[in-house]
Order: C-alpha cells, then sequence, then structure tokens
C-alpha cells in the first residue's frame, strides 16, 4: 500500500494496452490518448459513474502547448536518426484519480475548535500531519473562517482524547474531510460571536472577550460526512451508486536520454500540469506535485527489490536483499529533471470540496511513468537500429540493467534470453 494504494500500477497496465495499440497501428501513442480523452461533460466510466466538467482535454491541449511536444518530437527523431548510441524519447500521459475511501464508512471527519480570550485559536482535527502540508491548510482554513491571521491559529497534534474515530489519514481525503469539520466548528462559533464582532467594530480580541464575560460558549466540534457517494455491488451496474465524489486531474510530459551501452538514463525535462481546483496553498500544492513525480519515476525506473531466488544462488531463498539505502535505491539528486516545469491549472473551481480545492495526495504519482514511456520510446529507437520492429515488453522498474538488457544490439541479445525469463519479483509491461 503505497500512494495510490494499486491505481497508478492499475493506471500503468491501461497506458501500455494503449501503447501497445499504437504501436500495431503504427501510430503515436499521444494521439490514440488525445483521441480517447473524456469529454467535458457526460461521459461515463466503466463503474458507470458520470463525469461533470471534465478538465482532461483542455489540461491536454494546453500542456501540449506549453510543453512544445509536437517540435520536440520532431527534434527527437532528429536526434535519433543521427546518434546510434544515445537516444531520447519523449512520452505524455493524462491522470485521473478518483477521491474519497471506496468504504463509506470513512468518509467522515471530526475536528475540535477553541477559542481563548486573547484571541488565539487551537484547533485539533483527525488527520495526521505527515510533511504533506495539511496542518498548514487547516490553519488556513479556520483563519479564513474566523476571519483573523493564520499566526494566531495553532494545531494541536492529533489524539483520540480531543478528536476519537478518525479516519486512516489516506485517500487523499483529508483536507476535504477535516478543512470541511473544522470550517463547521467555526461556523457554529462565528453564529454565536458575530454580535459582538460587529458590536466591536471587527475586533476580533475585543469580541472574544465581550462575548467570554457575557458566557458565550467559544468552543465548539465540528464534523463532516462526504455527501452522495457509496457503491453496493450487490445492485446492477448502473444502480450502485458513485464511488468517488469528485476526481482530480492531471498531465505529464517528459523527455529522457538513454546511454545505450550502459543504460544510463536521465530525465532532460518534465512538464506537469495538476488540477487543484482552487488551490488552499499552491505552494504546498505544487511541492506535492513535484515530489509525487519524483516518487512515481522511482517506482518505474528505479526502486527494485531483489529477493532470494535460482538466479542468486548467493541469497537465502525468499530473503530480500534490498533492506537499506546501501542496496534499495531511491532517486537521488541526478534523477531530478534537468528542466522541471509544474503548473496548476487555472479557472477550474469543484464545488465538492472545501473552498472549491481539489485533492492532491496521490493523484500525481502516476505523472512519473512519463519517464517511464518515454524510455521505452527511446529504446524502441535502439532496437529499431538493430533491426527490431513491433511491440516489446520490459519490467518495472526499467533500470539501467533493463535498459541496456532491451536495445536489442547483438552484445544485448546475447543474454536477453536469460534476462527475460528471471524469477525475481517485477511488472511486465
Amino acid at each position: 500500500a503505497f500512494r495510490g494504494f494499486g491505481g497508478p500500477q492499475g493506471l500503468l497496465v491501461c497506458e501500455v494496452w494503449l501503447d501497445h495499440l499504437a504501436t500495431d497501428l503504427n501510430m503515436a501513442p499521444e494521439e490514440v490518448r488525445k483521441r480517447n480523452l473524456y469529454a467535458f461533460d457526460g461521459d461515463v466510466t466503466h463503474f458507470h459513474q458520470t463525469l461533470d466538467r471534465c478538465p482532461v482535454q483542455r489540461m491536454w491541449k494546453e500542456l501540449s502547448d506549453s510543453s512544445e511536444l509536437a517540435r520536440r518530437m520532431a527534434d527527437v527523431t532528429i536526434f535519433n536518426a543521427a546518434n546510434r548510441w544515445r537516444k531520447r524519447g519523449i512520452s505524455m500521459l493524462p491522470t485521473k484519480f478518483g477521491i474519497s475511501f471506496t468504504a463509506k464508512f470513512m468518509n467522515q471527519g471530526a475536528a475540535l475548535v477553541h477559542i481563548y480570550t486573547d484571541g488565539t485559536v487551537l484547533v485539533t482535527h483527525g488527520g495526521t500531519e505527515m510533511g504533506q502540508g495539511l496542518h498548514t491548510k487547516m490553519q488556513q482554513v479556520t483563519a479564513r473562517a474566523l476571519g483573523i491571521p493564520v499566526g494566531d491559529v495553532h494545531i494541536r497534534e492529533t489524539s483520540t482524547d480531543t478528536v476519537p474515530n478518525s479516519s486512516p489519514t489516506a485517500a487523499s481525503a483529508s483536507s476535504d474531510m477535516y478543512g470541511m469539520a473544522i470550517l463547521n466548528a467555526c461556523e457554529q462559533i462565528m453564529a454565536r460571536l458575530t454580535p459582538y464582532v460587529k458590536k466591536a467594530e471587527g475586533d476580533f480580541k475585543k469580541a472574544v472577550n465581550t462575548a467570554f464575560f457575557d458566557r458565550c460558549d467559544l468552543s465548539a466540534h465540528g464534523f463532516y460526512k462526504t455527501p452522495n457517494i457509496g457503491y453496493d455491488w450487490t445492485l446492477p451496474d448502473v444502480e450502485r451508486g458513485r464511488p468517488f465524489n469528485y476526481f482530480t486531474y492531471g498531465a505529464a510530459c517528459s523527455e529522457v536520454e538513454v546511454d545505450v551501452l550502459t543504460g544510463d538514463m536521465r530525465i532532460l525535462r518534465a512538464d506537469l500540469l495538476m488540477d487543484v481546483g482552487n488551490s488552499l496553498n499552491p505552494a504546498i500544492d505544487i511541492g506535492q506535485v513535484e515530489g509525487a513525480f519524483t516518487q512515481g519515476v522511482g517506482w518505474t525506473m528505479i526502486e527494485e527489490t531483489v529477493w532470494g531466488c535460482d538466479e542468486f544462488p548467493w541469497l537465502k531463498p525468499g530473503a530480500c536483499h534490498t533492506r537499506g539505502p546501501g542496496n534499495y535505491k531511491i532517486p537521488s539528486f541526478n534523477d531530478t529533471p534537468v528542466d522541471m516545469r509544474v503548473s496548476l491549472l487555472k479557472d477550474s473551481e469543484n464545488c465538492l470540496a472545501i473552498h472549491s480545492s481539489r485533492a492532491i495526495g496521490e493523484p500525481p504519482l502516476f505523472l512519473g511513468a512519463s519517464a517511464f514511456f518515454a524510455a521505452r520510446s527511446a529504446i524502441a529507437s535502439a532496437r529499431a537500429d538493430a533491426g527490431l520492429t513491433g511491440h516489446f515488453t520490459v519490467s518495472t522498474p526499467l533500470t539501467p540493467e533493463r535498459i541496456r538488457m532491451a536495445c536489442g544490439d547483438a552484445l544485448a541479445s546475447k543474454f536477453a534470453a536469460t534476462c527475460m525469463q528471471r524469477s525475481r519479483p517485477s511488472a511486465f509491461v
């Protein structure tokens, strides 16, 4: 269970189907993807949920233009024709990620808000801060609801003695649920406090003091449950319901260069575009996109697990060799794109979440797979030079070893049969 909880793996398989189809049709995969994008309104998913205000066609066009996809594809073709042992590839992918727990009972959140007589506010909610900026966003929601500076809002660490029975901080839904719960609590307090604020001519601290001496309750418990969702597998297809409250969309265009002789790969440029609605905090959201992309590159290109098997007789059968940073490699400085450009889609309000925002945690991870498909394209050029055409299979993670073996030249072909029959765990796509 990693960022996306199986979703990116399913998306990867589907994109390989499309890539295979494009190869057999002698078309660019990007053209096939473009022809099969969802419409703005009215298209229905395979689980019978109708899509409303889907921006993916607009995002595809905007990213195609801003990344100069057509020109760069032509440049890649020219480069590959002039170079035998260094190859480039470029790929553009869309993504769509449903937001909600598919277990309906988990789609609930609570919060506790206290206002003190000095005008400061203490907030506790059921979400866990793990570096993703959740607490910062909840401070902003509170400050906006009460009309006070963010610096006057303090977050207490999550604890079951203040907010019990919280759902896991997962499914990218925490900002939505706890933001709405905090808003609910703040609205309760402001309903009682507004007359005092008016009397104090907007002086929040003075209003709070007056309310306190007038025995007005300055605390509230807020609660939110995501409405209009739920999926019943026992019903006929069209009656099963809506598993997701809404979707977060994205697109990525990556260009890579591969050393055919060593399998070394670097990302020359990555253009990323995400739809986060009216972002609660653009700086945090851009950081989330950058981090998710990097993790996606690690998942598809770098992070290989090695277990004891027939290929590795020096390992105990079933023993994991890649147990720490000495053997398990994650993305590092050299794996960062030379040129990385991240944009957030404008004018795409989402009325189904707090302050018209969209969730951002898991959706961008799959964008890292654009580097994988760009590398596949570079490998295809190397294979064409070796006289090999048509669809081919490679495994994730597409490590330098696997890139080298897939290039199909005379040296690699001596070992290809053995390498393609390995028993180590991997995803064959």
